[in-house]
């Protein structure tokens, strides 16, 4: 069965997707399993998150659906074909979502149908600890910005080779068929300087609901799977040298005994040196003189 971790590693992998309610315009990623859901949601200013195991969702779903009886499974079955369109950007007409933040929360109103009557619930979101931020967000993008540097390190490289070889082509007396294809050597500093100055304020300016493209996504995917690759190892490892100490443990149970010939000459010592004070050393016996036989005159 898979608990909270399980489901947050899970979430780990799917990658951030923007999505409006209303005005606002938000990302979000979700999981849901049959065992929960775990739901994050960010407005770039707070982000929010909400970890529900199946018993909450049933008790939740008494509450808002009380004319509804079908098992867990098929509320959380159901929040996921409402969410997963919407996240891949083509939300289901029939259903409407409303979000309101308030108290430090948000909560995410989503209205629609099961089994032909009406079906409605509600994600309870709170602040997101510092960490889950960091392993969601921050430490990924991060990667995903040094993964483009080299990746345009490496563009760049190609570009100077690509340079190179039209200009061999053209000392060896080769010509453009079409004049219109012709192109200027790349300068890496030039190009540099008018992406500053050009494409950046064009791109800063685009909105935040494009912080998420879809190559971006894939990155960010790419990028969380081998920081799950990783850990999965790391855990390995933890448990191969926790194992360790057990098997010395279990192959050496008790310590050897002391050698017995030690016991003996330490007991010895034990009694030559020590003496209770009511015995005392006793002196040999003197023997005693015979006498000498006396006669009848003597």
């Amino acid at each position: 069965m898979e608990g909270s971790e399980e489901l947050e590693s899970s979430l780990l992998t799917q990658p951030w997707a923007s999505v409006c309610f209303g005005e606002s315009t938000f990302l979000a990623k979700a999981c849901f399993r049959d065992t929960g859901y775990i739901l994050l949601i960010s407005d770039l200013s707070s982000v929010w998150y909400e970890s529900a195991d199946a018993k909450a969702v049933g008790q939740r779903s008494k509450e808002l659906n009380k004319r509804l009886t079908v098992p867990v499974s098929s509320f959380l079955h159901r929040l996921r074909n409402l969410m997963c369109p919407l996240l891949a950007g083509q939300p289901d007409a029939a259903t409407s979502f409303s979000c309101h933040c308030a108290a430090g929360g948000l909560s995410l109103h989503v209205k629609s149908e099961l089994s032909g009557l009406p079906f409605y619930w509600d994600f309870h979101c709170c602040p997101t600890p510092v960490e889950m931020v960091s392993r969601h967000l921050v430490r990924p993008l991060i990667q995903m910005s040094l993964a483009l540097q080299y990746q345009v390190q490496e563009l760049t490289s190609l570009l100077l080779q690509k340079d190179a070889e039209i200009e061999d082509y053209r000392e060896s007396g080769a010509a453009l068929s079409r004049d219109r294809l012709r192109t200027e050597p790349f300068q890496e500093k030039t190009f540099q300087q008018n992406f500053m100055a050009e494409s950046l304020p064009r791109i800063c300016g685009a909105g935040e609901g494009q912080a998420f493209t879809s190559a971006l996504q894939q990155l960010y995917t790419a990028v969380t799977q081998q920081e799950a690759k990783q850990a999965r190892k790391r855990q390995r490892s933890e448990d191969t040298e926790g194992l360790a100490p057990a098997e010395e443990t279990a192959e050496h149970p008790c310590p050897p005994p002391p050698p017995q010939e030690d016991e003996t000459a330490s007991s010895s010592e034990g009694t030559t040196v020590t003496s209770s004070p009511a015995q005392k050393p006793r002196l040999p016996a003197a023997k005693a003189k015979p006498k000498k036989a006396k006669g009848l005159f003597s």
